[in-house]
This record gives C-alpha cells, structure tokens and sequence, in this order.
C-alpha cells in the first residue's frame, strides 16, 4: 500500500472478532501478544446477534446435567451425517478440541459454568443423534461489568433493525462476547482495533507473516511473528461473490452482520488458498417484514407452508437449516416456484400471543408482529376465505383449500401422514415452548379454520455463508495441492466446515467456530 504507516508488531492477529475471540484469548492467556482487528466499529460478529448456542459432543456442561453423551458418539453421530462431504480428520480436531475448550473456559470465572437446555439434535432417525441434544449456553452477564469496553460490543440485532432498547443483562450472543471479549483484554496480551480492514496478506518465503489493513481510513502493516487466524466470517453481504458462487441466492435476505462480505476469504484466495463448499450457506426460512430484512423464524404451529401450486412440501417444523436447504432443493429441481413460500394460517395463530413473541429464534421484542402495519404494507394477506385468500396470494384456490383440508385431517387425528410435523423432538420442543391451543392430540398439528385467515411470505434467509478456506486438523489454510501455507489459520464461516453440508445441532456454526480458533490458538502457542 502506498503511504502505509509504520509496521505494528505482534505475536499473533486474529481477523475478526466472533467466535474468533475464544482463539484470541486462548493465544492471549498463553503469553502470546494478540490483536483482534475488526473490519466494523463493533467487535461480535454475526456471533452477537445470535443465541450463542455452541454444539459440543462430550462437554462438561451436558455431562454435568446428567447427559450421557461423550466424543465417541459424536463421531457415531457426525459420521452418519456429514458422509464425505468434510474430512473425518477435522471432525476428530473438533470433537477432541471441543471438550477441552470448555473446560479451560469454565476455569476463567469471567466465563463462569456454561449451561445445558435440552435442544435437540436435527437429524433423529441417524445413529448417535440425542434426544436431549448437545447444545450449550453461556450464562447471562451484567453489561455493565465490561465498563469502557462495552461501546465496543455490536449492539442486538433487534437494536439495530428496529430501535429496540438494549437490556442492562447481556443473554446469549451478546453475553458470549461480552464475557469473551472481557477475559482476552484482563490476559494484559490483547488488543482490539475496531474500524480495521484486512485488505491483503502479508507473505514472506512463501508464510503469511501480517496483514496490510486499512484502520480508521489510514493503510498500516501489522506483522505477526507467529501467524494470523482469519474468522472473519463469511461473504453473504457480498451481492457479487453470492452471484458467483450461489447464483439466485440474494444477500438481501441474509441474517449475517454487515462486515460480512468476504474479504478474508478473497485475501486468502489472492495467496493460493483453496476452498470447498462455497456453495453452501446456513439456511434458513426468514418471514418477511416491512422495510427490514426477514425474520428468522421457527414457530409455526398452526397452518402450512404452500408452494405456488398451493401445495404443502414439507414438515414446517423442521430445524431451520434443514426446512431451508429443502426449500432451495425444490426452488432448484420443481417447475413449481418455491421461494417465496407461503405461510398459510388463521385467527387462532394471531390471537396466541406465545407463538409470536418470546421465542429464543424470534424477535425479543413485543409487538414485533404488527398485522395493521404487515398489511399496509401488502407483506401480511387477510381474507374472509380460503378461495379469497388464494386469489391474493395467486394459488389455484382449489389446491389451497384441498391442502388446508388434508391438514386439518391430519391435526384432528395428531398424526400428519404426509410430512411427519410433530413425531420430532424438535418439533415437540418448540410446540411446548409457545403452549397452543390445538383442536387435537398433537400440540404441533393446530386446524386451519377460523377466519379470517392469512398468508404471509417465506423467503430462503440464513445465518451467514458456510463455505471457505481448506484446512487441516490444526486449522491450518491449505494450498490445492494439500501443502499447508505456513502462519495462515482459518476458523468459523471463513473456513470450509467441518460439518461440511449439514447442520448437526442448535450451535453448530458458534460451537465449530469457536472450535477452530482454539485449534489454531493451540497450534500457534505449540500446543497444536
């Protein structure tokens, strides 16, 4: 870079500052000089938007609540699903790693004992899948304990779509990394520069040995003696690396944070990294809303999901990565348009207060549902009957109506034939969460019948792209030929996933995130 500052030296950098905080404190408490640069003014990622589940087989969490789960069925469980399209090798990094990582956090009090709730695994019908799940939680933390620190952390995401007043108690994302961001600066080995863009990497004898970045619009080199980890997310804000790589997938409906647009994978790229997966994101289904981005959203109980021939699909309580790849599927191989999908429903999923507010995947924020305001805004459709309401939303009206009724047979009799809605653990989970009123034995199965009755859009959103840099059991980036590019680290999103298409459970992507940077932490302070 032309005019660039002086260079800046460090032990080790971390490229974003998610999950790959977990790796900068790692590296930071073992003596190691870290610096976080983040490309935005708030440290957290998509990370602090989410509910910060963390999938984990074997942790001391699930253990200590009775679970009896440890890393060999996990393996069981991970082979079963992800097949071939990851290498075993990283699954067994990060079912070894995964355990000691909490252990060593749950030594920090910062990080207190992390908490096990009872999600269940997403795939039940394969081997080594539980019931109970896997899936972990940090506890809650007070804002007001981060001190100066806290105008760093990126504010909820309900705050920053809707104005959404920020709680004084910091739950799920936002206590993860607020706790983390917290226990990497009391190491006296870290430093967070906000407002910082990687812009290339910086190689020497063929190893990556720094970063030139752009910090506060002024280009500076910053050199790692040890290496660089990049964790800085995927692409899914990036309109054209989405066109290249998954065409007619729009990064208007995303959930990711706005930093996200791919320039650590695009750095490495520039260097001879290789990729996989780059077609994949974290799916999801997202309700759209007035002037804002979708809803990522998992509550229905009552009413179905409908095609553009009217015709239901799919189980639309399947977990959300699962219910989203099966909307692309068809999107992809039916002549029939699938996105968007309707979501077909009548007064009684209105009047459940439960099943629109409180749940941990939708907004916490009451009143987020307006239907006057959905309505003038022509997002939300409401008709006296099924046949009106099919000509709004342009479906065979007799299709619509032959769906419904089908369905209502099915919630009458709490067995869906079609789609098995309800016979899941996840699918029981969320229904007990919202507690509807249903006019049969299963509280998944609510009858489409009172009016008025509506319609609303299902778009195909997700939770950031998946697909990125290949690497080895040590987090290593590699080179098409399998040769490891010496000082260069991946983990989360800008990684190529260890789950490779799959989603194992609430908490794969914060879980193998965290994962990852701590492999790279240990493999960098020569623990590795």
């Amino acid at each position: 870079m032309s005019g660039t500052a002086e260079s800046e030296h460090y032990d080790v950098i971390v490229v974003g500052s998610g999950g790959g905080l977990i790796g900068a404190y790692a590296a930071a408490s073992r003596g190691l000089r870290t610096l976080v640069i983040e490309k935005t003014e708030y440290v957290g990622g998509t990370t602090a938007y989410s509910g910060a589940g963390i999938w984990l087989p074997g942790n001391a969490a699930e253990l200590r609540a009775g679970v009896r789960d440890d890393i060999d069925l996990g393996r069981v469980y991970l082979d079963a699903i992800v097949g071939d399209d990851s290498p075993a090798s990283l699954r067994e990094a990060f079912l070894t790693a995964g355990p000691r990582m909490i252990d060593e956090l749950e030594k920090n009090p910062l990080f207190q004992w992390f908490e096990w709730l009872g999600v269940p695994d997403y795939f039940p019908e394969h081997p080594g899948s539980l019931a109970e799940g896997r899936t972990i939680f940090p506890p809650d933390f007070q804002r007001s304990l981060l001190g100066d620190l806290e105008p760093l952390v990126r504010r909820p995401i309900w705050t920053e779509r809707w104005g959404a007043e920020i709680d004084p108690v910091m739950s799920g994302g936002q206590a993860l990394i607020g706790r983390a961001l917290l226990a990497f600066m009391e190491t006296g080995n870290g430093t967070v520069r906000v407002n910082t863009e990687l812009r290339s990497l910086i190689v020497e004898e063929g190893s990556v040995v720094g970063v030139e970045a752009l910090s506060e619009g002024v280009p500076v080199r910053l050199r790692a003696g040890k290496g660089v980890i990049l964790a800085a997310g995927g692409y899914e804000r990036n309109a054209e690396l989405r066109g290249r790589y998954q065409p007619g997938i729009t990064d208007e409906w995303t959930q990711g944070a706005p930093g996200n647009t791919g320039g650590a994978l695009e750095a490495a790229m520039a260097i001879g990294a290789d990729t996989h997966l780059l077609d994949e994101s974290w799916f999801a289904p997202g309700l759209v809303v007035p002037g804002s981005r979708p809803v990522f959203y998992t509550s229905v109980w009552s009413g179905v999901f409908v095609n553009a021939a009217g015709r239901r699909y799919m189980n639309e309580r399947l977990p959300y990565d699962r219910a989203g790849h099966e909307m692309l599927r068809m999107q992809r191989e039916s002549e029939v348009s699938h996105i968007p999908t309707y979501w077909v429903f009548d007064q009684r999923q209105i009047a459940n207060e439960k099943a629109f507010e409180g749940l941990p995947v939708a907004p916490s924020m009451r009143g987020w549902f307006d239907v006057e305001r959905f309505l003038e805004a022509g997002v939300l459709k409401r008709a006296d009957t099924l046949e009106e309401l099919a000509a709004q939303i342009g479906v065979p009206a007799g299709a619509l109506t032959e769906t419904v009724e089908r369905f209502n047979g099915f919630a009458q009799s709490g067995k869906d034939e079609d789609f098995q809605r309800g016979e899941a653990p996840w699918d029981l989970m969320i229904a007990q969460q919202v507690a509807p009123h249903t006019d049969g034995p299963n509280p998944c199965l609510g009858v489409v019948g009172e009016a008025p009755f509506y319609a609303v859009p299902i778009v195909l959103s997700d939770l950031g792209t998946k697909g990125g840099l290949r690497t080895d059991d040590h987090a290593r980036v590699l080179r098409a030929d399998g040769s490891v590019i010496g000082g260069l680290y991946a983990s989360g999103n800008t990684m190529a996933p260890m789950s490779g298409r799959i989603y194992p459970g609430a908490g794969g992507p914060v879980g193998s995130s965290m994962a990852f940077s701590y492999i790279a932490a240990l493999d960098l302070a020569g623990e590795g």
